[in-house]
């Protein structure tokens, strides 16, 4: 999810901001520190991740704290101004509108050096390179939501000074800005001058958000709703069953559904049939967009020892109902000679023969609208991975469909969705647009 949190301590008492909610780490640094956490503080009501503010009160008794203008079920509200002691710092309230109505920022200050702040937390306000989304009330909101942010950040964040260090919500990946930079920490001074988006009057920056167009994932609903009303405490993490092939088979047949976490090299040549294809390192961006909350789901991995990893990203999106992991992998499946399904991978240069041949093939762009304007293969069709099930209507099933992205990933999601929807003349590009401009192939725009 990219999520940035922070974890602030001063001799023995600590802060936190927008904590996961897999919480146990920040329990173990207080413990290891010697602190006592007495805050935890929401920037606003998160819409990608659900927030762990509920777990850690649970675990630590300390107070949560997030901005006005929702119906919260749970914590307390914090008014502009208001000042939090912990230590010898001070945290300072102030209310910063514009990706969200009750967003806040946190200026902290150093009461032994001085009364100037020295790092502000600015949620999804104001990032690295990017300012947060303002389309998240609709898109008749935005001229209004638009000049709410411009003047939270030229108004209220970009005066407390350029030597303050900026620590936002989240960096490079996040789905709540456009094009955030990798690096996770700035300082106001460094994005006054650098910030592209910081360059322009208010005016152009309205008219920029108007025409910003980001995906919308559907699982961004489920967030809102428990951020607002508090999810279901996890107290622990408990630990899926390794599931044997026969097992794994039967729960399948109760109607649970399967994520195969491996690379699409890997997930091509051999799967279960009807799995969704999701590598593990996209499962934060990706898992929201497919899978269903209301089912159980289990798990094919590469190896066992990424089960923490992959249980962590579910559960940070709400994925609470993970029954188990197929024991020994896919290799456990077909050697209990299983049934298996496949689709077949192919080269860009295949790909380039079959085009100068003048073969009946369907191609398939996945990627998002602003990779599809910056050049695409032509004759291509274009349809977000995200809503690929919505629209199945406009790829048809008389021809092969060849399947392609950045780097084959997202294209092997497109794939799989392909595949359990009854399409049976797939293929994935491997290397996909990297690979096409990288032998010098043309792209259209």
């Amino acid at each position: 999810m990219a999520h940035l949190s922070y974890f602030v301590g001063s001799e023995d008492e600590a802060i936190i901001i927008d904590p996961r909610r897999d919480c146990q780490v920040y329990v173990d640094l207080a413990l290891r520190e010697g602190m006592t956490i007495k805050f935890i503080f929401e920037t606003h009501r998160n819409e990608d991740y659900i927030i762990g503010s509920l777990e850690l009160e649970n675990l630590t008794g300390a107070e949560i704290y997030h901005g006005r203008g929702l119906d919260f079920k749970y914590g307390n509200f914090v008014d502009e101004g208001q000042d939090f002691f912990f230590g010898k710092l001070k945290l300072t309230a102030l209310h910063t509108p514009g990706h969200t109505d009750e967003s806040m920022s946190y200026t902290l200050t150093d009461l032994e050096t001085g009364i100037e702040p020295v790092m502000v937390f600015t949620g999804d306000a104001l990032f690295v390179g990017e300012v947060g989304r303002t389309d998240l009330y609709g898109p008749e909101k935005v001229p209004k939501m638009a000049s709410d942010l411009y003047d939270s950040i030229f108004n209220k964040i970009l005066p407390l000074g350029d030597e303050v260090i900026l620590c936002p919500a989240h960096g490079a990946g996040s789905a709540c800005g456009g094009s955030i930079s990798k690096r996770e920490y700035s300082t106001l001074g460094l994005e006054r001058i650098n910030n592209p988006v910081l360059q322009k009057t208010k005016e152009d920056f309205v008219k920029f958000k108007l025409e910003e167009k980001l995906e919308f994932p559907p699982y961004f609903e489920k967030m809102e709703q428990y951020n607002l009303e508090g999810p279901p405490l996890l107290r622990c993490l408990p630990v899926p069953e390794l599931l044997s092939p026969e097992r794994f088979k039967s729960k399948m047949e109760g109607g649970a559904v399967v994520v195969d976490t491996r690379m699409p090299h890997s997930f091509g040549g051999a799967f279960i049939k009807d799995t969704y294809s999701i590598w593990l390192g996209g499962l934060p961006s990706f898992a929201g967009w497919i899978l269903p909350y209301g089912k159980p789901i289990l798990l094919v991995l590469e190896e066992t020892g990424q089960l923490d990893t992959a249980y962590r990203y579910l559960v940070r999106l709400g994925y609470d109902n993970i029954e188990g992991i197929l024991n020994g992998g896919i290799a456990a499946w077909y050697i209990e000679a299983l049934p298996i399904d496949s689709f077949n991978l192919i080269s860009v240069y295949n790909l380039k023969d079959k085009l100068e041949k003048g073969e009946e093939i369907s191609i398939l762009d996945v990627r998002g609208d602003k990779e599809w304007a910056g050049g695409h293969i032509e004759g291509a069709k274009h349809i977000y991975v995200g809503h690929l099930e919505e629209y199945l209507d406009q790829v048809p099933k008389d021809c092969p469909v060849i399947v392609y992205c950045g780097t084959s990933r997202r294209s092997s999601i497109a794939a799989s969705v392909l595949t359990k929807h009854g399409y049976r003349k797939i293929y994935n590009v491997l290397g996909s647009m990297t690979a096409w401009k990288n032998a010098g192939y043309n792209v259209v725009k």
